[in-house]
Parts: C-alpha cells; sequence; structure tokens
C-alpha cells in the first residue's frame, strides 16, 4: 500500500492562512486555557477548503488548542474545491468541503490513503442565506422559480412582477439587481444550485456543479467573504452565502410548499433529518444526498452539510493520533456547541454522532 507524503500546502504558507498554534492561552469560549493542556500529542495538521467553515474552524481550533498544546492545526479557507483538490494531491491531512466527494475523487482517494480511500463526514450543517441588500426593504419573500431567474438573469429589477407575486404587500423600488455569486469553486455554489435544480429546474436549465454558470452573468466575487462584501456595499444586491456570514444583511424567506420559511439552524436540520446516505459508497463513507425537494413544514431546504474528508490511513501512528483527537473534537457535543454558539450552525444528532465516531476511531497507520 503507498501513502503519499502529506507536506505543508503552499496555501498555508500564504498571509491568509487561519492558524492557530495550540499553547494555551484563550479558548473560544473566553475561558483561560491551561498553559499545557492535558495532551501528549505532538505536532501539526494540515487543513484546507470551505470558507463557509471558517467561523466554525476559528472556534474549534481555539478549543482544541486548550487541551492540546504540542499540536498546531492550519486551516486555508481557500474554497471547498481547493480542498478537495489539495488533500488529493497529498497536500493537506484533512479538506473542509461543501459537497461530499463525487465517484472520480472517491477514486482519487484509494491513490492518496491506501485501498481503503478517504472517509468523509458531516461535521458542519448550516442554512445558505440568499442575501439581500435594498435600500427600504427588510423583508423578502423569494420562491424557487423566483431565485433562479434572479440569479440566471431573467429578472433584472426589483419591482418585477415575479417578485411581485412573491412580495403583494411590499413596496418593491424599481432598482436594478445585481446578482452576486462566488467567481471560485465553491461547495456553496453546488449546494445552491443543487437546490435550484431540484425546484426550480425548468428555470436553472444549467448542470450542477461548483462553478457557477459563466453565461448567466451577474458579478462574480471571491469566497464567501467577497460574495457578502459586495452585497453589503452594493443597493439593489442579492447574493447567496453561508448564514454565518452575512452580519446585518436581509435574508430572504424561501417557499417551501405553500409557506415562506426563514432561515435558521433547526429549519436547515430538518433537511438532513429527511435525506438519505449517498449510494454506493464504503462504510467509512457518511455523504448524504439532500432532499432538496422537501414540503415539510417548517423545513429550510437551501441547506448546506460541510464535510471532512480525511484518509482512511496514515503513514505514522502520531499522525493517526492527531487527526482522530482533532476529528473526534469536531464533532464532540463540546465542539459542535461551540460551532453552533460562533457560527449558528446545527448541531448533529446523537445518532449521526456516533455513526462518525466509529468511522474516526478505524483510522489507521498505513502498512
Amino acid at each position: 500500500m503507498k501513502l503519499k507524503h502529506l507536506a505543508p500546502s503552499a496555501a498555508i504558507l500564504a498571509a491568509g492562512a487561519l492558524t492557530l498554534s495550540a499553547c494555551g492561552g484563550t479558548s473560544a469560549t473566553g475561558e483561560e486555557a491551561s498553559s499545557g493542556g492535558d495532551s501528549d500529542l505532538q505536532g501539526t495538521l494540515t487543513g484546507i477548503g470551505a470558507s463557509s467553515q471558517k467561523a466554525a474552524m476559528d472556534a474549534w481550533t481555539a478549543d482544541f488548542a486548550a487541551e492540546n498544546s504540542g499540536v498546531t492545526v492550519n486551516y486555508s479557507p481557500d474554497g471547498s474545491g481547493a480542498g478537495r483538490e489539495q488533500f488529493l494531491a497529498g497536500n493537506a491531512q484533512f479538506a473542509g468541503s461543501d459537497a461530499h466527494l463525487d465517484d472520480d475523487e472517491a477514486k482519487q482517494g484509494e491513490e492518496v490513503c491506501g485501498a481503503e480511500g478517504a472517509y468523509e463526514f458531516p461535521v458542519y450543517i448550516s442554512p445558505i442565506a440568499v442575501a439581500f441588500n435594498l435600500e427600504g426593504v427588510d423583508e423578502l419573500n423569494l420562491s424557487p422559480s423566483t431565485i433562479a431567474k434572479i440569479f440566471k438573469g431573467d429578472i433584472s429589477n426589483w419591482n418585477d412582477k415575479a417578485i411581485k407575486a412573491d412580495n403583494p404587500d411590499a413596496d418593491l423600488p424599481d432598482t436594478k439587481i445585481t446578482a452576486v455569486h462566488r467567481a471560485d469553486d465553491s461547495g456553496t455554489t453546488e449546494n445552491f444550485a443543487e437546490y435550484l435544480k431540484a425546484t426550480a429546474e425548468k428555470d436553472w436549465d444549467a448542470e450542477v456543479s461548483g462553478d457557477f454558470p459563466k453565461d448567466f452573468g451577474g458579478e462574480a466575487a471571491q469566497g464567501t467573504d467577497g460574495v457578502v462584501q459586495t452585497v453589503s456595499d452594493t443597493d439593489g444586491a442579492i447574493g447567496y452565502a453561508d448564514a454565518s456570514a452575512v452580519g446585518s444583511l436581509g435574508t430572504a424567506k424561501v417557499k417551501v410548499g405553500e409557506e415562506y420559511v426563514e432561515l435558521s439552524a433547526d429549519a436547515a436540520a430538518k433537511v438532513v433529518d429527511a435525506s438519505d446516505k449517498v449510494e454506493g459508497r464504503g462504510e467509512g463513507d457518511l455523504a448524504f444526498d439532500l432532499a432538496r425537494d422537501t414540503t415539510e413544514s417548517g423545513a429550510y431546504p437551501i441547506v448546506l452539510v460541510s464535510y471532512h474528508v480525511v484518509c482512511s490511513s496514515y503513514k505514522d501512528q502520531e499522525t493517526v493520533d492527531m487527526v482522530k483527537a482533532w476529528e473526534k473534537f469536531v464533532v464532540s457535543e463540546e465542539g459542535q456547541k461551540s460551532a453552533a454558539d460562533s457560527a449558528g450552525s446545527a448541531p448533529l444528532s446523537d445518532d449521526l454522532r456516533s455513526q462518525i465516531e466509529t468511522v474516526i476511531d478505524s483510522i489507521k497507520v498505513a502498512g
């Protein structure tokens, strides 16, 4: 069994990389951490991936550091596509991704991780906000068809009849719509496109991808922060981003069945509970085929399930021990509460956590 050497990614060395050395200090909860923690683990873990996880990752690394003084966790939020690519190239011990591995990527996992390939499991469940900045409008209802037409460029002004139909009592201005999308390969884009394909296929006729369709127009921005900043700076703008990042922007209620549902962690979790696992994957693969077209009352279907992707085996026991400790903390009740407090995510259910811990326990030394 061959296992590629996992070298630090050049992206991690860039100025924008999120780095936290576990050397004591203050945890994400504001409590003073002990100077040495109570762990004997030593080394560095490199992760690359989803920018949607950034707020949660800030909390996880701070709290993990408080108890693991010898470990440095580096996470570079370069986007889901970059994370999967760098992980599969052997340049990171774990990846964060808002989209699960496709079949070809799962096969590539065997080359870097050994015969059992890569393992993936949910760590972060969050609604994707349809965020808007429209002077004089604080509340907005949107149906799937209307959202699709806005981001495809078929609706260009805020007082369009389709938006009026969703908001009959609103005073909508004749303002030009600036639809903002991700410029990079993004799991958030893929989740957003999956939702539109499932609920408004007649209006969203593009293939589902992490790359926003180039012929749909609109304005591109880099990363989650770029989308939020562009929408914030532009009257008449609308974009999609992880709900934890949108700040004071308005967020649309989305039509599900006959009601308009406001985003919330609980509403997002309802969609995951109604979903099945992706078929044909191994025991270590906990990827979900999300029920985007659910009509369950109170469910918010524009949701991302963000994964951590790890190897089934690593080259030495030290790395195995660090990966296990790190990922077990991330999915623990403590870790999930920390993410919920910091990012507004929905904690994993006890049943799903148990399944994930079984997968993490099976990570071993290559041999």
